[in-house]
């Protein structure tokens, strides 16, 4: 902005304006050196910001350290004063470098550790602590979303997860080789032993980012990540994610998940979770249970057993991440604002019991009415406005137990805030991550025959709604070829209705066959597959009940035709005629909506049953994965009115 200078006479007589604007001028010099003033000031400070975050050499991405002694069961940052930088050329090591660098004799030298090798970043610290046999991993906080100082002084941050091969409980790291070190990489081998055991050596791949790869061996069995490991989450981006807890199955040392490429963890304090994924194979994953006296059971570790693949592991955190809320009885009927605010944009979502079944419900931006085909119209139970979180609990959607609030992709979330399915496609490459996401799967069908024209509720209540406006206004004769057009609108939303029941009924019956073969061939699982039974076969009763309501393909011509004969001619008459054809129409069509609906509901209940009659009970998963992944076939595109639009 350019202020010009007021223009002054020169004559005796302007001496005192001449006074005044010098004084005016300078005013607005003093005020623009504040504005420049404030905003070096802020850049400033955001630099500061920046450099004292940066707790490792600024000439680097990711430092390997030697500690020189070995380390305890912790990691202290005022230990660091004695620790050695472990330099990419080890040839900077000899007395002479520029002479070794020259003699091919030094090359290929070995490093060796005098103390624990300590990995750091941005975002992690790693110690590979030699006495205990543990991998200890510390999570930096993310200066953009975290400005509390919840561990100190230690700028490693605090340990969120100790990691160890699952054949050698009580091993020593007895060796820690470097693979690679640069300023953008560090890639570690670390050989882990116990007494009669075999050795089990894995490698630890570090670059700039909060993921770190896990490589073990063929020979090795797996790993364990213990840590107060609050829920489990294993994503199911077509249905519901599927949340467990130590008190999901209470009797239980050991729970067995579906694994299904990525897992997440969110841990204790609501402040920090972490992000597993792992390439297509049969890995396995189990939670371990902890149960202390006086303490409610908790997740102590999770086991994976990982065939001899990569894992890929990132830590994410910032206060309230994730949150827990207990659902009492006074949220019922009022909305109720939650002391949880949410650190960041991004898409949150919970889980709340509808029609009685677990139904994911994505956190909306204002509050609102719904209607689903089964409950009918509700008031939406969850919602922001700001940063604020409201609930809005009813019969329909009751107050039970706990909801947790957690996010999985991102919606308007900043860049410094990786999401866990970034995570997943950054890991995993597009070419494996998108047939997971599956984001053709979770578009909507359409029933509008004419697409974006025509009637825009393509429904039978929509487009006998926008035919009734006619005969309100009389004027069904001249429009006449309108109420034709609308009348095959509607006619193509039932045919496509009833088609998406029929795919149901073909999915129950392929699934009640495959059932049965499995409980001739495993009788062990008879008692878990009778339970899938009598899920499946509440599809075809629904279908049967509902027959003669839903209509058929005469009835739909028979309604057509009787509504175009109330157009050949203007009579007194014909709107009462068309009401009751009206009524007709509709109850068809909210036959079809609920049987669509319940279909859909048993299909997700059945899927999330599969999960959960397993869990203690591993021998089943297989067929539990193989029940899963039909379902999540069944599921896909699904109808509108069978789940959210933002499904």
């Amino acid at each position: 902005m350019r202020h010009s200078r007021p223009r002054i006479s020169g004559k005796p007589g302007n001496k005192s304006r001449r006074q005044t604007d010098a004084h005016h001028m300078k005013q607005i010099e003093s005020r623009w050196r504040a504005v420049v003033q404030a905003v070096l000031l802020k850049a400033s400070i955001a630099a500061i910001a920046f450099v004292t975050t940066r707790a490792i050499d600024a000439s680097t991405n990711v430092v390997l350290w030697d500690t020189v002694k070995p380390l305890s069961e912790t990691l202290d940052g005022s230990d660091k004063t004695v620790w050695r930088t472990v330099p990419s050329d080890l040839l900077l090591l000899e007395t002479d470098p520029a002479k070794a660098s020259s003699d091919p004799g030094y090359y290929g030298r070995e490093y060796k550790f005098k103390g624990d090798a300590v990995v750091e970043n941005r975002h992690l610290a790693v110690a590979f602590c030699s006495a205990n046999g543990r991998v200890l991993i510390y999570f930096k906080a993310n200066p953009a979303f975290d400005a509390s100082d919840k561990n100190g002084n230690n700028p490693f941050g605090g340990k969120i997860l100790e990691l160890a091969p699952l054949q050698s409980a009580s091993a020593s790291i007895h060796g820690t080789t470097i693979i690679r070190n640069s300023g953008d990489e560090i890639v570690l081998e670390a050989s882990f032993a116990a007494k009669g055991a075999a050795e089990a050596r894995i490698q630890f791949v570090f670059g700039r980012s909060e993921v770190m790869e896990i490589k073990p061996e063929r020979s090795t069995k797996g790993i364990r990540l213990s840590g107060p490991i609050d829920q489990g989450i294993v994503p199911g981006f077509i249905g519901d994610d599927f949340l467990v807890n130590a008190s999901s199955h209470p009797s239980s040392a050991s729970l067995s998940l579906p694994a299904e490429n990525i897992f997440l963890g969110l841990l204790e304090g609501e402040r920090e979770l972490f992000v597993m994924t792992w390439p297509a194979g049969k890995q396995r994953l189990q939670l371990n249970v902890k149960r202390e006296p006086a303490d409610r059971p908790r997740i102590a570790s999770v086991d994976f057993y990982n065939e001899g693949q990569s894992i890929y592991l990132a830590a994410l955190g910032a206060p309230g991440i994730w949150h827990r809320e207990e659902l009492k009885s006074g949220l019922l009927e009022k909305d109720q604002r939650i002391q949880w605010q949410r650190p960041f944009p991004a898409r949150w979502k919970t889980q709340l019991e509808e029609a009685g079944i677990i139904t994911s419900f994505t956190f909306h931006d204002k509050k609102g009415e719904v209607w689903r085909g089964v409950p009918g119209s509700y008031k939406y139970p969850v919602w922001f406005e700001g940063n604020n979180a409201f609930y809005h609990l009813s019969k329909k959607i009751p107050p039970k137990g706990q909801s947790i609030a957690y996010f999985l992709e991102g919606q308007d979330t900043p860049a410094l805030m990786p999401t866990p399915v970034d995570i997943l496609r950054s890991t995993l490459g597009r070419q494996q991550a998108d047939p997971i996401l599956d984001m053709a799967g979770r578009k909507l069908r359409t029933h509008h025959r004419r697409s974006g024209d025509g009637v825009r509720r393509a429904c039978t209540c929509g487009c006998t709604e926008a035919i009734q406006a006619v005969f309100v206004a009389g004027t069904e004769v001249e429009r006449r070829e309108e109420i034709a057009a609308d009348l095959e609108d509607m006619a193509y939303f039932v045919e496509h209705h009833v088609q998406r029941i029929d795919e149901y009924r073909r999915f129950a019956d392929a699934q009640l066959q495959f059932v049965a073969e499995k409980k001739n061939a495993a009788p062990a699982l008879k008692v878990y597959l009778e339970k899938m039974e009598q899920i499946l076969g509440q599809i075809p009763q629904e279908y049967t009940v509902q027959k003669e309501n839903m209509g058929s393909a005469e009835t739909v011509a028979r309604l057509t035709r009787e509504t175009m004969a109330l157009t050949g001619s203007k009579k007194p008459d014909n709107l009462k005629a068309y009401m009751d054809l009206l009524k007709a129409w509709r109850a068809m069509g909210g036959a079809q909506d609920y049987v669509l609906a319940q279909c859909h509901t048993i299909a997700r209940k059945l899927c999330q049953e599969a999960a959960w009659q397993c869990l203690d009970q591993p021998e089943a998963m297989p067929v539990a994965q193989e029940i899963r992944a039909r379902c999540r076939q069944i599921l896909r595109n699904p109808d509108g009115y069978e789940i959210w639009a933002d499904y």
